[in-house]
């Protein structure tokens, strides 16, 4: 191996915390993207000082480090591309919650879910929900700047991190700020950190910022004509200066998936149409008086409307949203889902791009998302035996980040860049943005030795295979 002779003086170091066993390797080979490549070893430490020696000792012979947490990165951010060692800090799952002060102090391998279920018993809310909630962690969510269905009236990760404490690449431990809401005392690095993707710094632990839990919420579900219709109603929603804690989109092919799947019709007499489903949170005052302007609303532009009596009939609405990712493998037995953003202002523009991407590519293209933020999943869905078509999508895919960005959006909201974003980053960034990132990089990790490959280089997804394994987040 490579790196053989510094692994070793890694064991002589930290003992069993250093895993070479073929199986542990493999297992931190990949992550949610699917694109596997074997590490010499894996490091399970148990204290701060077993960070800082791996770090330096990996700075010494210039070994590759990837940190991971849960493993459910969909563009490749937490596979070790270059080998080296995998830093496994998913044990690092203690959560502090004070009460009085409205804040959570968490260590970087705690699950998402696990901290809203934390701090909701008692009585504060922490809004940023991916999907992946269930298995993807804090640090994770840190390092992409995670989002979720609440983002567009919350806001995302970076809204929530008051202070982190780490390691810089070269092994020195560092604080970011305080558990303060105030901090203005230097240079922001803890913002630097976050979305960084695990390139500038390795978290350990973070305090997070949390609101009161809404003691009211109310759930709608609306259909439109077309894609169009539904993009113009939002924006007409938003001029009404109402921002709903979840507004979710669904293409009519994502709904067509999942009536398919589910053998049910989302709306009697209006089967295949595009849905919106948004909710209010707040006050009881708060959401009774917004509630009727969205009424008002509804009947002015939606074809139809449903809204829930309870909380159980709100699950009901909602496993539509929950059960048409899953469903869209009925049209391919492979998805490129990308997680693109749109400016309010172009998403009628955007509508009928993708309708015409569909149109170049013959391929179905179901989208859903965000629409309070603008974060749309746009799932390219093909058969990975097919070549045509495989070709057409990676074609696609091409089309559509220009497209976005000749739009004005973003060609990842939460996902990150990490491997598979890599070819598209110089359509967002110009040379000059590009050189000034590569500084800091080289700046604060001079060896190179953190998460490399990552974002800079690019890399061809397409000339590499992925497992044909089914992971615990691909609801098949």
């Amino acid at each position: 191996m490579k790196f053989s002779a510094a692994t070793a003086r890694l064991r002589r170091k930290l003992g069993k915390k250093v895993l070479v066993s073929d199986d542990a390797r493999f297992r931190a080979s990949f992550d949610g993207s699917k694109l596997s490549f074997l590490p010499e070893a894996v490091v399970k430490p148990t204290k701060n000082e077993d960070i800082g020696d791996v770090l330096v000792l990996a700075n010494a012979a210039r070994v590759p480090v990837t940190v991971r947490g849960g493993g459910t990165s969909l563009t490749g951010s937490g596979s070790p591309v270059k080998g080296g060692w995998v830093l496994d800090l998913s044990d690092w799952n203690k959560i502090e919650v004070d009460a009085d002060a409205g804040m959570a102090r968490v260590q970087c391998g705690a699950k998402v879910a696990a901290v809203h279920a934390a701090v909701e018993a008692r009585g504060w809310f922490y809004p940023p929900d991916p999907a992946s909630k269930q298995y993807s962690t804090i640090g994770g969510n840190i390092a992409c700047n995670a989002g979720g269905m609440h983002g567009g009236k919350y806001g995302v990760t970076r809204d929530f991190v008051l202070a982190l404490k780490g390691f810089l690449p070269t092994g020195e431990y560092v604080e970011w700020g305080t558990p303060t809401k105030k901090f203005s005392a230097g240079f922001n690095l803890r913002d630097l950190w976050i979305g960084s993707e695990g390139m500038l710094g390795v978290v350990t632990e973070a305090v997070l910022k949390l609101v009161p839990l809404p003691a009211a919420r109310w759930t709608l579900l609306t259909a439109f004509p077309d894609e169009v219709a539904a993009f113009r109603a939002a924006k007409t929603l938003f001029g009404e200066h109402i921002q709903p804690a979840i507004f979710e989109f669904l293409d009519r092919y994502s709904v067509q998936c999942a009536e398919a799947k589910t053998g049910k019709v989302v709306f009697e007499g209006q089967a295949g149409r595009p849905v919106m489903l948004l909710e209010l949170a707040g006050t009881p005052r708060e959401v009774a008086d917004q509630k009727e302007i969205v009424l008002a609303w509804a009947k002015q532009h939606a074809l139809a409307f449903r809204e829930a009596r309870d909380r159980t009939e709100a699950e009901e609405l909602w496993s539509v949203r929950r059960k048409c990712s899953g469903a869209m493998f009925a049209l391919g037995d492979s998805k490129l889902n990308e997680d693109i953003v749109v400016p309010l202002r172009s998403y009628e523009k955007f509508a009928r791009f993708l309708e015409r991407l569909r149109r170049s590519s013959k391929l179905p293209i179901p989208t859903f998302g965000h629409l309070g933020d603008g974060n749309l999943h746009v799932n390219i869905m093909y058969h990975r035996e097919n070549r045509a078509e495989y070709l057409r999508a990676e074609k696609a895919v091409g089309e559509l980040m220009k497209g976005v960005v000749q739009l004005g959006g973003a060609i990842s909201g939460e996902h990150g860049i990490g491997l598979a974003k890599t070819p598209f980053l110089r359509l967002q960034h110009s040379p000059a943005q590009v050189k000034a990132m590569r500084a800091v990089k080289q700046a604060l990790d001079p060896k190179g030795i953190l998460n490399p490959g990552k974002m800079f280089d690019v890399f061809k997804v397409w000339e590499h295979p992925r497992l044909k394994i089914e992971l615990p987040w691909d609801h098949k």
